[in-house]
């Protein structure tokens, strides 16, 4: 097999995220919940309700805030859907709040990465044009991103015309209104057809064009998430796993092992969130969405060195998908591929560690999703694998279903009594923007500077 590149060992330390970290116990805006009314102190600061990616994030926000933390989870291991994808940590792609929570994650990702021995490189994304509508999608992006940095530049200067007016008595300056690129290379860098097929190890004659996205990271999604569970616990994080949730109130959860109390309960429990708010997943309109993965030997021509993207992925994304030309490729895509348009497919590949290749996906919603899973969509993925790479049909190593919270919304952020959040992403980005939602939901609970509503979006 193949093996991409070596992962970058460069994770970024001192990074933003790491300005949320505390030597004393954070200022608990849910203070009033502890147990006077309950008898006795509570037992921890805060417990998280699941142990996927957005409950680690919560932990982790946490304990850097020196608070005492308790995860609970049903499962005996993390096996849900911070397993079960690509490791692809997708921030260009993302717009909105999206991109706002994805940024944030970026430079989690980066601090905490080499602590926790997580296997993370900074591989960028390529993206694969094939037809001339998704190169224009693909342009459309790049100048919206120029624009973006073109913009912050400007501001930046009006920014410091002002300081330099107020030490000279002109007037009040304002500091920290300057927002630039994410380093010195634009987010979105387009390739000639000659460039992307020399980079991406795609038949040949395949590409008109492409792009490179350098600023997305991969991750080991096989790894990542014990890995990061199990820095936490060496920072102090208890973990309680084969133990069910049973009910939260204000202050008390209770669970299959006995009742536990803390000021604050974060229950992030993805799609199982009608298990426990059965009307707040009626209301918001979370269901359940299945998805067709592999795992294959593909022999390619050379190592994929990045998370690989394609038309069928402009499509799906808020960047792309907001840009002028992105209508009539999600057009011509249906016209010309109805039965992979059935699919809801998002064709997209990345390459592990190992050599082997994770290809997928394609979607299916509901309020439940059935373990039968149909051949006809494996098929699929694998004939167009192979006519992408120009290679003979992969070895499939192994097949798996997917399942992650599905909704209108982005993302689900509410407290539904004090002290109780409810946190989830719903729309299979939680790999992406599942630490920065953390940072930023541990930020109205836990900081005292910044006001929580009672819910959001």
């Amino acid at each position: 097999m193949d093996a991409p590149g070596v992962p970058l060992s460069g994770a970024a330390s001192g990074s933003a995220a790491s300005g949320s970290a505390a030597s004393g116990s954070a200022t608990l805006k849910s203070a009033a919940l502890s147990s006077s009314a309950r008898g006795g102190a509570p037992q921890f600061d805060v417990v998280v309700v699941g142990s996927g990616i957005v409950g680690l994030g919560h932990a982790l926000a946490a304990v850097r805030r020196g608070l005492r933390v308790v995860v609970i989870d049903r499962s005996a291991e993390i096996g849900g859907a911070s397993v079960r994808n690509f490791g692809h940590l997708c921030f260009t792609p993302q717009a909105g709040q999206a991109r706002e929570f994805a940024l944030a994650s970026r430079a989690i990702w980066l601090d905490v990465a080499t602590d926790a021995g997580i296997w993370l490189r900074e591989s960028g994304t390529f993206v694969i044009a094939r037809h001339a509508d998704e190169l224009q999608v693909l342009s459309d992006l790049a100048e919206v991103r120029g624009a973006e940095v073109r913009g912050a530049e400007v501001r930046g200067d009006e920014v410091r015309g002002a300081d330099s007016r107020a030490a000279a008595g002109g007037g009040p300056g304002t500091r920290g209104a300057e927002a630039g690129p994410l380093g010195d290379r634009a987010e979105v860098e387009l390739l000639s057809a000659a460039d992307a097929e020399a980079r991406i190890p795609v038949a040949q004659g395949t590409a008109v064009g492409g792009a490179f996205l350098p600023y997305d990271l991969q991750a080991d999604p096989r790894q990542a998430a014990a890995a990061l569970a199990g820095y936490l616990a060496s920072r102090g994080v208890e973990f309680r796993y084969r133990t069910a949730v049973t009910g939260v109130s204000s202050g008390r959860v209770e669970t299959t092992r006995g009742a536990i109390t803390a000021a604050t309960i974060v229950v992030a429990v993805n799609h199982d969130i009608d298990q426990l708010y059965p009307e707040v997943a009626e209301r918001r309109g979370i269901r359940r969405c299945g998805l067709d993965m592999l795992r294959v030997d593909a022999g390619l021509r050379m190592p994929l060195a990045a998370p690989l993207l394609t038309g069928w992925s402009l499509v799906r994304y808020g960047a792309f998908g907001g840009t002028p030309a992105a209508a009539a490729l999600r057009e011509r895509l249906g016209r010309e591929h109805p039965e992979l348009a059935a699919l809801d497919l998002n064709q997209m590949y990345t390459q592990l560690p190992d050599g082997s290749l994770i290809v997928g996906d394609t979607h299916y919603r509901g309020e439940a999703i059935a373990p039968f899973q149909s051949e006809y969509a494996f098929e699929e993925l694998l004939r167009l694998a192979a006519e992408l790479f120009g290679i003979a049909r992969p070895r499939v190593l192994e097949r798996w279903q997917g399942v992650y919270a599905s909704a209108p919304d982005e993302f689900l952020i509410e407290e539904p009594e004090p002290g109780v959040h409810l946190v989830a992403a719903t729309t299979g980005i939680g790999m992406t923007c599942g630490l920065g939602l953390a940072e930023h939901v541990s930020a109205l609970a836990f900081d005292s500077s910044v006001s929580s509503p009672r819910s959001t979006l």
